[in-house]
């Protein structure tokens, strides 16, 4: 590469120290934490899905505490206001003057929990923070501390009183992450842990630091092909029948935008970058693919009826249309260079 990512070993070793702090509290959910970590490197937010009690907010609340960054939790509500969440204009009667009182937004990290309790207005106020990282009060921009991340849970076995997420807001989520129950191995351990002493995380970074890892972070090399591959399967979503599976066009009404194809390359720079590479290869999209595009289809109703879920009609994709062969790192190389 023209330029080496900087300090590779030094920034392997704070992700590693970083990982290993999060687990002294976050027993298992290994697929999850490196969502989060994937998100937090490519600067992408996260939706997911999960039953209560499987560490969501705890997993966020810790790493966090590790990187010495700031973390507010908004639970949703159907009587939430925007300014609830963003901040809002409050007029002073000593001073006769209006103040900005910032929102619980301003944060490095911030947990949306139950964001489906809350009706359109309320979820839309998120849709500027999300994209531009900044919020307008009154006219006036104020822009959310760096690194930022938006993590929003939904409960998938409750559906009473909740409100289904804008298309628009659902497509500024990097990855839908699906967050199963841990084994029986790893809940005993899960017991031990929390009825045992107390035990307290180490901070281990600063958020500049997380700044300079997403920097470097963009400097990983990208094969075109990889590129082109990853804009095939997105137009795939939308056309099934470009990779011969027309039989496919009748359950999805709607594909993957043009974001999807972004999220991809995005979260597969910072895939191989945690793997301690920098180059991505054709694994890191691949992985990657059903938690980028699952809640970006939108199923027609012949596809609820037959039961075909949007993680079944991916796979059906991805082996339509096999990932380019992996290259030789030699090869890398040369074409970096």
């Amino acid at each position: 590469m023209n330029q080496p990512v900087m300090g590779a070993v030094d920034s392997a070793n704070l992700m590693e120290r970083l990982l290993y702090e999060v687990k002294r509290i976050v027993v298992g959910q290994d697929h999850f934490l490196e969502r989060v970590l994937v998100a937090i490197l490519a600067r992408g937010h996260l939706l997911v899905e999960g039953v209560p009690g499987l560490a969501k907010t705890l997993t966020v609340n810790t790493l966090a505490r590790t990187m010495r960054g700031s973390f507010k939790r908004i639970q949703f509500t159907p009587d939430l206001l925007p300014a609830d969440l963003v901040g809002t204009r409050m007029y002073n009667q000593r001073t006769g003057e209006f103040s900005t009182v910032l929102g619980p937004v301003f944060a490095n990290l911030l947990l949306a929990d139950e964001i489906n309790r809350a009706p359109a207005k309320v979820q839309s106020a998120l849709l500027e923070v999300m994209q531009e990282r900044q919020v307008t009060i009154a006219g006036e921009t104020h822009a959310v501390p760096t690194p930022f991340l938006v993590m929003a849970t939904q409960n998938p076995i409750e559906t009473e009183g909740t409100y289904p997420l804008p298309e628009a807001q659902i497509d500024r989520f990097m990855m839908k992450v699906l967050v199963g129950y841990p084994s029986e191995e790893e809940e005993v351990v899960i017991v031990n842990r929390v009825t045992g002493p107390r035990i307290d995380v180490s901070p281990v970074a600063i958020p500049e630091q997380l700044v300079l890892l997403q920097d470097e972070c963009r400097r990983v090399y990208v094969d075109p092909q990889l590129i082109q591959y990853a804009v095939r399967v997105v137009a795939a979503t939308r056309a099934p029948a470009s990779c011969g599976l027309a039989d496919m066009q009748r359950y999805v009404t709607f594909g993957a935008s043009p974001r999807a194809s972004i999220a991809l390359i995005e979260g597969a720079r910072a895939l191989a970058y945690l793997r301690g590479r920098d180059y991505a290869l054709p694994e890191d999209v691949v992985d990657l693919v059903p938690d980028v595009l699952r809640h970006r289809l939108v199923l027609s109703y012949e596809a609820l009826s037959d039961g075909a879920s949007p993680d079944q009609l991916i796979g059906r994709i991805l082996q339509a249309l096999p990932a380019p062969e992996r290259p030789l790192e030699s090869h890398v190389r040369v074409a970096a260079g």
